[in-house]
This record gives C-alpha cells, structure tokens and sequence, in this order.
C-alpha cells in the first residue's frame, strides 16, 4: 500500500487546467524515464536530470529579467508565484523576506500523475528529486539555494520548499 498522500482540494476551472497540463507533463517525464530504464540505457537518471535542469535554468533567467531587484528574495516570489499556481498546487504557509522564501505545497499533480501510471512509491519518490532539479536550476539562475525538506513523494503531509540566499 502506497504511503503517499496527495489528495486534490476543489479548485477554480483555471487552476484544473494547469492542474492537467502539469500531469500531462509529469506523463511524459515519468513515460520517457521508465522507457530510458526498460531499454537499458544506463545513465537514463543523468540524462533526465540535466535537462530538467537546464530546462529549470531557462526559466529562471527569465524569472530573474523580470525581478525589479534580483537581490531580493521577496521579489523573486511576486514573478515566480501566481494564483493559479498557488491554488494548482495548493500552496500556503508562503513566507517571503529579502534573503528567503518558503512555501508549503499541500498537493502535487506531477505525483498525481505518476501514481495514475501505476508507479511504485520509489519510484514516484525518484521522479519527485528529478523533477525538482528543475526547481533548483531556477534557484540557480537567480542566484539562490534550495531546500527541498519534505516531499509529498517521501509520504509527508506537504512538500517544503525553500529558495534562500
């Protein structure tokens, strides 16, 4: 019996949208990974982690062009959260100052995804750190660390992020 606890609250008809585009993502990472490990390729993991990364890079470069201040943490949460994402993935408990942003996600639709396709909860736990070097190729172009210090993938309650200087 799987240990995760991922259930989705009610959300606008925006937020469901982004919700299905962000399994129909998640779809296709978990499908090309499992595909990648099926065929033998044996740094598949490698493979998969550097792309998400640099793709995670592209979007913080942009992130960081439309910051007023990029040496301010508090400005790096108004370009990178919106309430569509916020409600997407039910985030609260967002605290922003100068030097550091935390966020509680109470939902994960990528994890969601890869439960529908029948992985394991090791699986989906691998899948989840992948996913967030996306995550921290965006700290990375802003100039920033990230914590990630519970996953909803590892079977906690939330998913704890946290960019900081």
């Amino acid at each position: 019996m799987s240990k995760i606890v991922n259930n989705p609250d009610a959300v606008s008809p925006e937020a469901q949208v982004n919700r299905s585009q962000i399994e129909h993502r998640a779809t296709w990472m978990g499908l090309i990974y499992d595909e990648l490990q099926k065929a033998g390729v044996p740094n598949a993991e490698e493979i998969m982690r550097k792309a998400i990364m640099r793709c995670g890079e592209i979007h913080g470069g942009r992130l960081l062009a439309r910051c007023k201040d990029a040496d301010d943490v508090a400005e790096f949460e108004k370009v990178f959260l919106n309430d569509v994402g916020k409600a997407s993935f039910h985030m609260n408990n967002i605290q922003a100052s100068k030097d550091k942003l935390h966020i509680s996600f109470n939902y994960c639709a990528l994890c969601s995804a890869w439960q529908q396709l029948g992985f394991d909860d090791k699986t989906c736990e691998k899948l989840c750190d992948m996913a967030m070097d996306g995550d921290r190729g965006i700290a990375k172009a802003m100039g920033l660390k990230l914590d990630l210090n519970d996953t909803i993938a590892k079977g906690c309650k939330t998913c704890e992020l946290v960019f900081h200087k």
